[in-house]
């Protein structure tokens, strides 16, 4: 039984509740039965008001006696209710809730949570949280009362919600009951509940522990739904795509690896044989390689850069910032220093492997002798920005596009980047620790491959923890100085508290200038944030980077590893 194609006129309801839910969103048995609580009162918790304390804060169940709404002087809108549980009245007083003024009904149920005050020898709370949970006559034997997202514009409320879900449940339940795509002992496995238990749980829930479980069950529904989407994109690829098969056993990499000052850890040897096997195959690669800064993801990218160089094929790197790809650039040319591809043009039949920048500040000129260069077959690795794939060169033999810092980059960046090529294989890389269920999300079509383990002799990170009394920020500051003075840099991190640049900015460019006025009075700072302009905040980095400033005070925009020795 498919609940997204019944329709709610197929449930005993008015159809002018069908026409109100429709204005919510709400048109199917399946909508209104995912249209779930967002939150429980426990009537098994409630207070009486005859036993709060002035200033205690406690929920309250009670039946609406009086309702009453005026303007104050100021002409603010003000509601006064007066509710009782049976034994004792309660006054509420509600400002700038004109609407309560219709909501609330004598013999209405609702649900209190607030301060208890004394005013005048009455008791009272001023705009407590107030949901109506039952209309007048409404059954108040549930132990747990579910509350519902409602609509003031549709004029659906919690409680009319709460019948026409019950309604949907019988409905259901008439039906046959709900189909479970999971089996009875991989529920057992993973211990989650049926699907009717679940539904039945998250709407009518008898315990605490009722609606705890159902909403495992439904959380592991929506990803599992979303999982099942991406590998079956996933797998389509695959079978629709033919990839090209690199040959990865070529002498190219071998001397690459024997000239390395440095030996490669077991987690590079694995991550370079997974990418081997991938980019051999007979599909397009789509890995994602994660590791933290100082790890070596650059030597395992830069390794299955040249399995795809040594079979005549391009590659290119792409980064989210100028000085980032500039980064890369050096460090690339820097590793492949003395290694050369075989060229049928060249005296010596061989020619250096190259490796070219192009960002945004490449001239006209030097983008066209790269954009020749690479047409002609000889440049085997491009470097850059967005310059490479909104621009007009072209990779006649694109064999491998990687991708650094994917989260910055957007499908379809990723997508337009792969299409220079005939479905090269792509490599994503990331330093950032994306949790496992994020990472279903974000990288779900994409293979993984880790790298938990650091190259030996990396000074460990020693995290020391300071309050925000003066006292001890101005040891922090001392260290800073202490460094400096031994040579050393050093970065002020104003983290984004709120989510808006806007004031992450703010707060950097006010910390910059008390540290200029106070703790580091005298040294060379400089500032970095998201709202600067792209070409200003390059100029930042690359002076930090050059030693010309010596503290650098920034929000999380820094994140992205930027190699400051």
């Amino acid at each position: 039984m498919s609940l997204t194609l019944r329709g709610l006129r197929d449930l005993p309801i008015k159809s002018k509740q069908a026409d109100r839910l429709a204005e919510m969103g709400i048109t199917s048995v399946l909508d209104l039965l995912q249209h779930y609580p967002h939150r429980y009162h426990d009537r098994t918790k409630r207070a009486e008001i005859a036993e709060l304390a002035v200033g205690q804060e406690a929920t309250v169940f009670g039946d609406v006696r009086k309702v009453s709404a005026r303007r104050t002087r100021n002409r603010r809108s003000l509601v006064e209710v007066v509710v009782s549980d049976g034994e004792k009245y309660l006054s509420l007083t509600l400002f700038n809730q004109p609407w309560r003024a219709k909501q609330l009904v004598p013999g209405m149920e609702v649900s209190l949570f607030g301060r208890l005050e004394v005013f005048r020898g009455q008791r009272k709370m001023t705009n407590p949280v107030l949901d109506v949970v039952g209309g007048s006559g409404e059954d108040k034997t549930g132990v747990i009362v579910p509350i519902y997202p409602q609509s003031g514009k549709a004029d659906v409320t919690t409680w009319q919600l709460k019948k026409l879900v019950a309604t949907a449940l019988d409905w259901v339940a008439g039906e046959g009951g709900l189909a479970d795509p999971l089996d009875a002992d991989v529920r057992e496995r993973l211990k989650v509940a049926d699907r009717d238990r679940a539904y039945r749980g998250v709407h009518r829930p008898e315990t605490e522990d009722d609606w705890v479980q159902a909403r495992r069950r439904l959380v592991f529904d929506e990803f599992f739904r979303m999982q099942l989407g991406l590998v079956a994109r996933k797998r389509a690829f695959e079978r629709e795509r033919a990839g090209i098969r690199h040959h990865v056993e070529g002498e190219l990499v071998t001397r690459f690896h024997a000239q390395l000052p440095f030996n490669l850890t077991g987690a590079q040897h694995a991550a370079i044989e997974e990418i081997a096997r991938d980019m051999a195959g007979p599909s397009p690669m789509h890995r994602l390689l994660q590791g933290d800064v100082g790890s070596g993801k650059t030597v395992v990218a830069l390794t299955a850069l040249l399995v795809a160089a040594q079979g005549g094929y391009q590659g290119a790197l792409m980064a989210p910032t100028e000085v980032l790809a500039e980064q890369h650039h050096l460090s690339l040319r820097a590793l492949l220093d003395g290694l050369s591809v075989p060229s049928e043009g060249d005296l010596l039949g061989e020619r250096p492997v190259r490796v070219e920048l192009l960002t945004n500040r490449t001239g006209a000129a030097e983008r066209r002798r790269i954009g020749e260069s690479l047409a002609a077959g000889g440049v085997d690795i491009v470097v850059g920005t967005h310059a490479l794939i909104y621009g007009e060169v072209e990779f006649p033999k694109l064999g491998l596009a990687v991708i650094d810092e994917q989260h910055r980059f957007g499908v379809e960046q990723r997508a337009l980047l792969r299409g220079k090529g005939d479905d090269p294989d792509v490599l994503v890389m990331t330093a950032t620790p994306i949790p496992r269920t994020a990472a279903m999300l974000v990288y779900g079509d994409l293979d993984k491959s880790e790298l938990r383990e650091m190259p030996p002799g990396r000074t460990p990170i020693t995290t020391e923890l300071l309050g925000p009394a003066p006292l001890e920020r101005h040891v922090a500051y001392e260290k800073v100085r202490a460094e400096v003075a031994a040579g050393h840099q050093a970065y002020v991190v104003c983290p984004l508290v709120e989510e808006s640049e806007k004031i992450a900015a703010r707060a950097a460019t006010e910390e910059l200038e008390r540290l200029g006025r106070e703790d580091l009075a005298g040294l060379r700072l400089g500032l970095l944030h998201g709202q600067m302009p792209s070409r200003e905040k390059e100029e930042v980095m690359t002076s930090f980077r050059a030693g010309e400033l010596d503290v650098l005070v920034a929000t999380t925009v820094i994140e992205v590893g930027v190699d400051v020795p």
